[in-house]
């Protein structure tokens, strides 16, 4: 019945775009005195009209084949090539303008009807696609009948979209929902560590299919990306996320790569967000760039603070952050050796200015207050002083351990280099965010990932600056990207340290464990015994998986993960067991006479 009924709304259909259907048929067949003339008639009055194939028909006949099949075949060669005339008629728009747009309307007019009809819809999709302002009466049915809407182009689904915020939120929500679940794939993997989170550089991420995607479906319309924004801004708001930070500036440049100069003219943080991208590509800041970035912060005017609101997104970003504290540590660390103090280095005040813009994001989105944070001179003039005093005695050292042996002296260096950090480091870092990350990223420094190929961790200082950080300022060393990176550096750098008592207090007890109420914590700690637990003591590794336990708490990626590690501490424990037993199969072997001193019979054997 519905095929039937189908092919009813077919004919009316055929019958609105001035070709003879089912009705015609009828009346031909009903007022007719012999009906196979009255069907013949309709044959070669509706079949194909040219002359030359009309004598092959028979032909066609005689080999079996179908005139059904011959009439597809043919519709099928003539669909695409006015298909593709359609789409050179879309490129010709660029050139002569109103004149194709009034064809390519005419064209519509008469066509959309056959929409429905699968054989034609191909035609009357390319027409919308190439057709730049469509009628609301045409989008109108679209948007009202599903099957249309999802076979319609992304060219023709952007004309909806614009007045349509609802059903645009729909479709990029998945995006959205898999870039989130991408990044933090890249975070958790625990049976990959070589995908380290901060190694793609600016211009591979953004090449990525979902950003791409977005940048697809957005185009060049300025009302789109504008909603796109706001969704990110949202997002971010509802979720704390940070990804969707890096999504925003990843998607302005995936436009600025691909020229749309309608959105990256009008977007107020483009200039910005370009010189910045190219730092992070580069891992410099020059003195040039650093003027203009400070340029464009101090540029911003009265009544367009909200500006601040995207660029302290953009500098939220975790690869604008690492790349702002890896070279603020830098600095410091050029500092020491110029015997510069850090307030006269204009280029590391700016790092710290921008790093304090990225971290007051969120607040500032929430509150609606676009003010630019203040940098607490004391985080320049007495924190960074305290931390490169750090830097010093981690150099000391090193320098130490590097020169000729002598008890004395190097028992005296450990010992005066070696003590708690000043109390500066920690006071600040509990009450600056800027500080904290300046920390955090000394400790990652310090683990080996200092980036001037340092094949092995400073254990000590690790220790000594880490112990620092599990009351830093909103528990940042906590967030994924830092637990990450040093769990990483730690089994990949100082795997043989876990052997250590005291360095197994410091990472587990007084970092790990004092952040293990927070799931995501618990997965970067399994992760870390994936790769070391038979580096730890079993009194040790027994004590972590009794800490480590997930409870009704905890999401199902944890219980799984904690599974997974005590079946894999298992059997490397009863791998363990077998060796031992194999040291021990000679002995039993051994008659007894090997251990009374009577001598062995013939035929027996000992492999003692």
């Amino acid at each position: 019945m519905n095929s039937a009924k189908s092919n009813g709304e077919t004919g009316n259909v055929l019958e609105e775009l001035g070709v003879p259907g089912q009705e015609c048929l009828r009346d031909a067949l009903t007022s007719c005195t012999d009906p196979l003339k009255a069907i013949e008639g309709f044959q070669l009055e509706n079949g194909i009209l040219l002359p030359s194939l009309r004598p092959m028909l028979p032909l066609l006949d005689l080999h079996g084949i179908r005139r059904l099949d011959f009439h597809a075949s043919v519709l099928e060669e003539l669909r695409d090539r006015l298909t593709k005339q359609i789409d050179e008629i879309g490129v010709e728009r660029a050139d002569k303008g109103t004149a194709v747009d009034k064809r390519l309307k005419e064209l519509l007019a008469r066509g959309f009807p056959g929409v429905r009809i699968p054989a034609l819809q191909p035609v009357i999709m390319s027409i919308l696609r190439n057709t730049p302002h469509i009628e609301d009466k045409y989008l109108r049915v679209l948007i009202r009948e599903k099957e249309l809407y999802s076979n319609a182009d992304t060219e023709v689904k952007r004309q909806i979209w614009k007045d349509n915020q609802s059903l645009f939120g729909d479709e990029v929500s998945p995006l959205f929902s898999h870039y989130i679940i991408e990044k933090e794939h890249t975070l958790f993997d625990h049976q990959n560590l070589n995908n380290p989170f901060f190694m793609p550089s600016p211009k591979v991420r953004r090449q990525g299919d979902y950003v791409q995607k977005l940048a697809h479906m957005i185009g060049h319309s300025v009302k789109l990306y504008d909603m796109v924004l706001q969704f990110l801004r949202t997002l971010f708001l509802r979720t704390k996320n940070i990804h969707y930070c890096t999504l925003r500036a990843e998607l302005l440049m995936a436009l600025h790569d691909l020229e749309v100069q309608d959105i990256i003219s009008v977007d107020p943080c483009h200039k910005f967000t370009w010189c910045l991208d190219a730092c992070i590509r580069e891992k410099n800041v020059d003195v040039k760039r650093s003027r203009e970035l400070q340029g464009f912060l101090d540029s911003i005017k009265r009544g367009q603070e909200q500006v601040l609101g995207d660029l302290s997104m953009i500098l939220c970003d975790p690869y604008a952050v690492n790349f702002l504290a890896s070279s603020a540590i830098k600095i410091a660390l050029h500092l020491i050796n110029s015997e510069a103090l850090p307030r006269e280095n204009a280029v590391l005040v700016l790092l710290l200015r921008m790093l304090a813009l990225g971290l007051s994001a969120w607040q500032m989105i929430d509150s609606q207050d676009f003010k630019e944070p203040k940098l607490d001179s004391q985080v320049v003039t007495k924190f960074l002083p305290a931390l490169m005093s750090l830097m010093v005695d981690d150099q000391i050292r090193q320098l130490n351990c590097k020169l000729p042996p002598d008890e004395r002296e190097s028992a005296i260096a450990i010992i005066e280099h070696s003590g708690p950090p000043p109390d500066a480091c920690q006071a600040y870092a509990q009450l600056s965010g800027v500080a904290a990350v300046l920390s955090m990223y000394y400790a990652l420094h310090v683990g080996g990932g200092g980036g001037g190929g340092r094949g092995r961790g400073d254990a000590r200082g690790l220790m000594r600056v880490l112990a620092t950080l599990p009351n830093c300022q909103a528990q940042r060393a906590f967030e994924d990207p830092f637990l990450h990176t040093l769990v990483s550096l730690l089994i990949s750098n100082m795997a043989d340290e876990f052997s250590n008592e005291s360095f197994c207090t410091v990472i587990f007890d007084e970092f790990f464990l004092a952040g293990l109420g927070r799931d995501n914590v618990t997965r970067h700690l399994l992760k870390l015994l994936w790769y070391i637990h038979h580096k730890l003591p079993s009194t040790r590794l027994h004590s972590l998986l009794k800490a480590l336990q997930p409870t009704s708490q905890h999401n199902e990626a944890v219980h799984t993960l904690y599974e997974s590690l005590r079946d894999k501490v298992g059997s490397h424990s009863t791998e363990d067991q077998l060796a031992a037993t194999a040291q021990m199969d000679p002995l039993l072997d051994c008659p007894s006479s090997v251990f009374t001193g009577m001598p062995p019979s013939t035929s027996s054997t000992c492999s003692l």
